[in-house]
C-alpha cells in the first residue's frame, strides 16, 4: 500500500468560483505512481466545495443560482453575529459537500463518460487550502 498526498492553495479572485480541478487530480495521480486504489479530494474550508459534475458553462450557472435560492447572500444570518458575514457560503459547503472519492483503475480516474471534478469556492478573494490524498498500490 502507497499513499500520496499533495496540498493546494487557491485564492480565488472573485467571491465565488467553480474550478475544474479534473488534470490537478490527474497530475496528482500520475505523480503517485498508484495503479488501483481511491483519491479522496477535500476543501479544507468550511465556505468551500469540492463535487463531481458536468463539465457545462449552463449547468455550472443553473448550479450557482440554485444554491443563491437556497442559501442567498445579504440575510442577517445569526452567524454574522460572530463578525464574520458568510453565513450564505457555510450554507451552500452543506448543500455541495466538502469532498468526494474517486476510485482509481489501472492508473487512471475512475470516472463517468461526462463526469468532471470541481472546486467550488464561495467566500474567495483569500487564500484556501484543499487536501488530495491518494491511497492504493
Amino acid at each position: 500500500m502507497k499513499a500520496h498526498t499533495y496540498y493546494h492553495t487557491f485564492n480565488t479572485k472573485k467571491k465565488r468560483e467553480y474550478l475544474n480541478i479534473t488534470q490537478m487530480v490527474s497530475g496528482e495521480l500520475a505523480k503517485s505512481q498508484i495503479k488501483e486504489g481511491f483519491i479522496m479530494v477535500s476543501a479544507m474550508h468550511i465556505t468551500a466545495s469540492v463535487y463531481i459534475n458536468d463539465a457545462e458553462s449552463g449547468l455550472i450557472e443553473d448550479i450557482d443560482e440554485w444554491l443563491g435560492r437556497l442559501a442567498p447572500e445579504g440575510i442577517d444570518y445569526r452567524h454574522h453575529r460572530t463578525g464574520e458575514v458568510n453565513g450564505d457560503a457555510h450554507l451552500k459547503n452543506l448543500l455541495m459537500h466538502h469532498q468526494v472519492l474517486v476510485p482509481v483503475t489501472e492508473g487512471r480516474l475512475d470516472l463517468g463518460p461526462w463526469q468532471q471534478i470541481y472546486y467550488a469556492e464561495f467566500d474567495g478573494r483569500r487564500p484556501k487550502k484543499m487536501i488530495i490524498k491518494i491511497i492504493g498500490k
